[in-house]
């Protein structure tokens, strides 16, 4: 099935965000013993939820001996969801970061009290889509794109050493690429106490726009060009199929995850006049004058008021001979005094009741954390495009079994037919066939080492 032309711009009202499309997809590749990638889907189930905390989807890629890795990534997948939800209350980046960063303890702690677990780490790249946005949280050199009609965005930026050395300057990728080795980042969970978090977002979500979040080992072997052409001519379940087959065929020397998010009618960002500031840090905490301040006012209302009565008697008013007794400075004196006294009780009472004021951090309704999209890509359907998939499809073909062959021959011969004559979307379908065959041609040789699942809504 392929994307439909976008319909005219609309709004859309907010529901439970039922309406998103996704398909999550992981799978060991062809040269690992174990997977020690993990995945992990929250969706929202009412309107509130949705509001509060949105959808959450996260990537994870774990590194370390033995099981160390698998260990890693699996705490990832499993507890920043859990902590985000716990906390969403605050606000989406904030609680997002925060469970980054807890977790991070949590593996932290884990692997140095235990010697088989000793430096395991993981990257973790998380996708919150809420009414304002898609907001990211990242470590690592997983990854997150933004799918829009033929562009293809890259959100989160690369904790590598490739990276750096290309930001740094004074190298391209390709030069960058052959100076380093591919698989030594520069920041990730587990490894320290602290880790730092990079948010992104909230960025604005448009009817159709198609996230993708995926571990290295399907951004190491397939384009980012290609990423964004096959998730936005393709359903998301078809997709992940497409992408991790893409993968196998190129050898996936790595494990690979992707996930592939569909923003639906109820995705659609919408931001309103009565939206509040986010908070971004824990409320400051009252210190001892803080706390002290409504007793003070009440204080002050009381001595207010006393010397209010005093000014009022005739022994006090005798004794001041500079003033008359009965002049109207003695009840102009008390009145100053009783509203003094009036005003400091109000002041403690509200004090009282709205409890501390919340001196915290706040992202203003509009405004974004981070830099990203980092790196865009038109992936408009050429001709190269295509080729370059169908290259790598002949080049495992006789390796298969004599059945799987002849299908893919045939395929492979309708797709270039219709590739020459410029119908792009009509060759993915026998494209994808033929990755489809591939794909269940290694499952069969290996038994059951995959472990995928999926969505639809």
């Amino acid at each position: 099935m392929l994307i439909r032309v976008k319909p005219p711009e609309v709004k859309y009202a907010v529901g439970k965000g039922s309406s998103i499309e996704y398909s999550e997809l992981s799978d060991i590749g062809r040269r690992r013993s174990n997977n020690q990638d993990s995945k992990e889907v929250l969706p929202p189930s009412n309107s509130q939820q949705y509001r509060q905390r949105g959808w959450l989807f996260l990537v994870a890629d774990g590194m370390g001996a033995h099981a160390a890795g698998e260990m890693a990534s699996a705490m990832a997948a499993q507890r920043v969801p859990l902590v985000y939800e716990k906390h969403a209350s605050r606000s989406p980046p904030y609680s997002l970061r925060f469970a980054i960063e807890e977790v991070n303890r949590e593996i932290n702690t884990k692997g140095e009290n235990n010697p088989d677990f000793r430096g395991m780490g993981t990257t973790c790249t998380t996708l919150a889509i809420v009414p304002r946005g898609a907001i990211v949280g990242h470590v690592g050199d997983s990854r997150c794109y933004r799918i829009r009609g033929t562009k293809v965005e890259q959100i989160s930026r690369d904790h590598s050493l490739v990276w750096e050395l290309e930001s740094a300057g004074g190298m391209t990728r390709e030069q960058a690429n052959q100076s380093a080795p591919k698989n030594i980042i520069t920041r990730s969970m587990g490894p320290h106490p602290k880790v730092d978090v990079d948010l992104e977002g909230p960025l604005p979500v448009e009817l159709s726009d198609t996230f993708v979040l995926c571990s290295d080992g399907l951004s190491g072997q397939v384009s980012d060009e290609e990423i964004g052409l096959l998730a936005s001519l393709l359903t998301p379940k078809m997709a992940t199929r497409a992408l991790v087959g893409l993968t196998l065929v190129r050898g996936s020397p790595d494990n690979v995850t992707v996930i592939v998010a569909r923003a639906g009618v109820e995705q659609v960002t919408a931001v309103s006049s009565s939206d509040a500031p986010w908070p971004m840090s824990e409320p400051v905490k009252s210190d001892e004058t803080t706390k002290s301040s409504p007793w003070i006012a009440v204080g002050v209302s009381l001595v207010s008021l006393f010397f209010a009565l005093i000014l009022q008697s005739s022994d006090v008013q005798q004794n001041l001979p500079a003033i008359p007794a009965g002049s109207p400075f003695w009840t102009i004196a008390s009145l100053i005094m009783v509203a003094i006294s009036l005003g400091s009780g109000l002041v403690a009472s509200i004090s009282w009741s709205t409890g501390p004021v919340d001196n915290g951090r706040f992202l203003p309704v509009g405004g974004r954390l981070g830099k990203g999209p980092y790196r865009d890509y038109d992936c408009t359907p050429t001709s190269a495009l295509f080729n370059g998939i169908i290259s790598s499809v002949d080049e495992i073909v006789s390796g298969l079994d004599a059945n799987d062959q002849t299908q893919i021959a045939s395929l492979m011969l309708d797709a270039r037919k219709k590739v020459e004559n410029s119908a792009f979307q009509e060759a993915m379908m026998p494209l994808c066939g033929a990755l489809e065959i591939y794909y269940k041609a290694i499952e069969r040789s290996r038994g059951s080492e995959t472990t995928h699942g999926s969505s639809a809504n």
